[in-house]
């Protein structure tokens, strides 16, 4: 079932990906010869207008062929038959939008993912105190387990992650609180968090405030309505997007060690662990996969997205295309560059299994 969860869900995203391509270059009046949902050896196809749809072999992802697009120079373009509808002999910006579509796809099917996920609903710890440590500056004031917490200062509490954002970003400062006790009175005590080193999702240490607290489990399945759950999935697909450029920072700065990088086994195990927590944990996986996969092809290395763009901006400033030879060599090396990224965490994907490390 491992690889079954695994090609569903890189078969999914790979075919988003080149859907966005093929309805943009259709949109600005390219022509597509080939439309194929998997890739190798073509299973079966049927040509409606000018374009082949294919179902091809090995179903992880697809491709899109569009007329004119192994054309190097104008001068190769001069002879095809249908030159206004090859791919090299429209306008700059046209080819850009094709070229950028796939990403975006990615990015916005993420946005999609995401809210359905927040229109379904999704679990929330209350904000019911579980355990409380002792000698803390929860214990000092007197909360105690089953206690609920409905306020702090004017701000009212209904979930556990609105009271510990207040909390971690106040340490030292005295912070008012009304507390809902287990027999049902009100009272209100003052807290002081302290200031305690912490280490944030990247292992840094950082400062932040703490009382002594842990939730009790209690939660509560939220639904959102379709405008709020559209919303939410933007806002969410932003902050993975955020989350994943300061990680890779993070990992030139050796903040994130090299060996977290992982490969195609290591996706093919994390999308079969998502899969075994649900329905919902599945999706959200798959999104956060389909953002990783957007925005990594708009990086500015040749043979990604982001490398045909950086070849149309200098198009743009030279008013002529580079040569097919500076194209064939920046190709080579981009090329080199993925497959040694891809060694490598191949690698750690093996080391990773015979070593036992859990999976992140």
């Amino acid at each position: 079932m491992t690889i079954v969860y695994a090609v569903l869900l890189l078969g999914i995203l790979i075919f988003v990906h080149e859907l966005g391509h093929f309805i943009f270059a259709k949109a600005v009046g390219i022509k597509v010869t080939k439309f194929s949902l998997g890739m190798g050896p073509k299973l079966i196809g049927r040509k409606y207008g000018d374009t082949e749809y294919v179902l091809s072999a090995f179903l992880i992802g697809g491709y899109v062929k569009m007329h004119g697009d192994e054309m190097a120079s104008s001068a190769d373009a001069q002879d095809i038959e249908e030159k206004d509808r090859a791919f090299f002999t429209q306008p700059i910006y046209k080819r850009a939008i094709v070229v950028v579509a796939g990403s975006l796809f990615n990015i916005f099917f993420a946005v999609l993912l995401f809210s359905l996920i927040f229109l379904t609903g999704v679990p929330r710890y209350l904000s019911v105190v579980g355990d409380v440590g002792k000698d803390t500056p929860a214990m000092r004031a007197g909360l105690k387990p089953g206690d609920v917490i409905m306020r702090i200062g004017a701000t009212e509490i209904k979930f556990w992650e609105e009271m510990t954002e207040i909390i971690h970003e106040s340490p030292g400062k005295p912070l008012d609180f009304t507390i809902k006790g287990a027999d049902g009175t009100s009272r209100n005590i003052t807290i002081t968090p302290e200031s305690k080193l912490s280490k944030n999702i990247f292992g840094e240490e950082t400062r932040m405030g703490l009382i002594g607290i842990s939730p009790s489990g209690d939660s509560n399945k939220v639904a959102y309505g379709v405008f709020d759950s559209i919303v939410m999935g933007f806002v969410k697909t932003w902050e993975v997007i955020v989350l994943l450029l300061l990680s890779i920072v993070k990992l030139f700065q050796s903040v994130i060690p090299a060996n977290t990088i992982g490969g195609p086994i290591m996706i093919f195990q994390m999308a079969a662990k998502q899969s075994s927590g649900g329905f919902l944990s599945f999706i959200m996986f798959m999104a956060v996969i389909s953002i990783n996969l957007g925005v990594f092809n708009l990086f500015p290395i040749p043979i990604l997205d982001g490398g045909h763009m950086v070849y149309l901006a200098i198009e743009a400033l030279r008013k002529k295309p580079l040569s097919e030879q500076a194209i064939a060599i920046s190709q080579k090396i981009g090329l080199a560059l993925l497959l040694m990224l891809m060694a490598f965490a191949m690698y750690n994907d093996v080391v990773r299994i015979f070593t036992g490390e859990k999976l992140p």
